[in-house]
């Protein structure tokens, strides 16, 4: 079956759709959109057997993670259900009026968060179910009350099509308008409907050169929406002296095994180490034995790859330290690159770029000054990783810095895991993200299609249930906490 890319009167049919449906979903109880979205979620578990075989011919994972990747997707579908049922997202705030208020008279004021409307959201490759069509930035949307216009990637065009057909079914049949999820194709659809003024934000998971040219479309609207771009980053490593005294060996089979998990293709794959100059970390990398080839997950990606990594290897301050059979080919074997801290410093945009695959580089530093000057001069990152010991006063200033250069700060662990959870921040400074005060991971992504609204000296009856005088989520009263009333949604 062959996907065509959806002409513009479709994607501005979609819009006025998408319009229509918000103005039921938004208004919804948050238990009601709930319920549908567990729908989806159990609909897209029952559909596994169909799903995975077509996620396979499109991508070159294998069934064991892309059926993992599909309970993953469900998984988040379930838990930000469970957090609208909940509440709290809303940040629910009640000011009693109070005539002695120090700076003068204060009117009743209570705010709660709304949904912005519309979003479209511009799905990834390497993730089909995770970060794809009912992925995190859908379920969070979804979650918020807003509509959803998904762009598919092209990289699985035949799989984004029926998984989105499952999840509109299920909505629909748990009562959500049609139009609440729909999906397009095409570079052009999504351009036209990240432009079309109905849009009220956006999120996207991918390159830096299309997020960022997406971005500025964003902003250069007659009305500039938010922008929710995942586009890169390296996710640098620190090993310390003391950690390569300790442990050298651990910390390379560890590293081995990240780098080269899903064949390199994770936005936090650790792309980046710095090691201290002739440690025990680089011997251990150039004696181990690295993972067998394995194929990216289309030929483009491939080639985007291959490019990369030949830059990086020709590159006169960089040598290969190990590498598997065939590290050039197709599908490309892991490769270890090794360079100087020196040599980083005098070509930071060459040899501190994110190469998607299989590949990392090591850079050897000579003090510990030179690796906090290396801290210093990153770029915005997703993750950043500390290998190191406790009662070191390094790893503290390490610390101290990385804190203003990534979004989620790694101890003696590694960054390709990133679990859905309460806590969890996906998001960095740029150029890691657009919006490096927002997730896109976790309950809190529902932040990202809210946006707060104030209703001063309103009649109770007039305002939502939330910002009624019964607690019914747990808010802040007065300046002081109040949980909801038993049994109270």
């Amino acid at each position: 079956m062959q996907v065509l890319d959806t002409p513009q009167q479709e994607v501005d049919a979609a819009l006025e759709r998408s319009q229509a449906a918000w103005t039921q979903w938004s208004g919804f109880t948050r238990e009601r959109r709930a319920e549908a979205m567990r729908a989806a979620a159990a609909r897209l578990d029952a559909a596994a057997d169909e799903l995975v075989p077509l996620a396979i011919a499109e991508t070159h994972l294998g069934e064991p993670r892309l059926r993992s990747e599909l309970v993953r997707t469900t998984f988040q579908l379930r838990l930000l259900a469970d957090t609208i049922s909940d509440g709290a997202y809303l940040d629910v705030r009640v000011d009693h009026a109070e005539p002695d208020w120090p700076m003068g008279p204060r009117p009743e004021i209570r705010r709660l968060r709304v949904p912005v409307g519309p979003v479209v959201v511009f799905a990834a490759s390497n993730f089909p179910f995770a970060f794809s069509v009912a992925g995190g930035d859908s379920a969070a949307a979804l979650a918020a009350g807003c509509t959803v216009v998904l762009k598919a990637h092209p990289g699985h065009p035949r799989l984004s099509a029926r998984t989105g057909e499952l999840v509109a079914e299920a909505l629909e049949q748990a009562g959500a308008p049609g139009g609440t999820f729909q999906v397009i194709f095409g570079e052009q659809a999504g351009v036209t409907a990240l432009r079309h003024p109905l849009v009220k934000a956006a999120a996207f998971t991918g390159s830096l050169a299309g997020g960022r040219a997406l971005y500025d479309i964003a902003a250069a609207r007659p009305e500039p929406i938010p922008f929710y771009g995942e586009l890169g980053s390296v996710n640098p490593v620190f090993v310390t002296p003391a950690a390569d005294a300790a442990r050298a060996g651990a910390i390379a089979e560890g590293l081995i095994g990240s780098f080269t998990l899903g064949a390199g293709q994770f936005c936090t794959k650790p792309g980046v180490v710095f090691a201290p100059a002739g440690s025990g970390l680089v011997e251990a990398l150039r004696a181990l034995e690295l993972p067998s080839a394995a194929p990216l997950l289309n030929d483009r990606i491939t080639q985007l790859y291959l490019r990369g990594e030949r830059r990086l290897r020709e590159h006169p301050s960089v040598e290969v330290l190990n590498e598997g059979d065939g590290a050039l080919s197709d599908p490309p074997a892991p490769t270890v690159l090794l360079t100087t801290a020196d040599a980083v410093a005098a070509d930071r945009e060459s040899l501190l770029n994110e190469c998607f695959g299989p590949t990392v580089l090591i850079v050897q530093y000579d003090s510990n000054e030179q690796l906090l000057e290396l801290a210093a001069g990153l770029d915005g990152q997703l993750t950043a990783t500390l290998a190191a010991e406790a009662d070191e006063e390094l790893a503290r200033e390490l610390a101290a810095i990385l804190i203003t250069k990534a979004g989620r700060l790694l101890w003696n662990q590694w960054s390709t895991g990133v679990s859905v959870t309460y806590a969890q921040q996906h998001g960095g400074p740029y150029p890691a993200t657009t919006a490096p005060g927002t997730t896109s991971v976790g309950t809190a992504a529902i932040d990202r299609f809210t946006r707060p609204v104030a209703f001063q000296g309103f009649p109770v009856e007039l305002l939502p249930t939330e910002l009624g005088d019964e607690p019914v989520v747990s808010r802040l009263v007065d300046g002081r906490p109040q949980l909801a009333a038993e049994g109270g949604r």
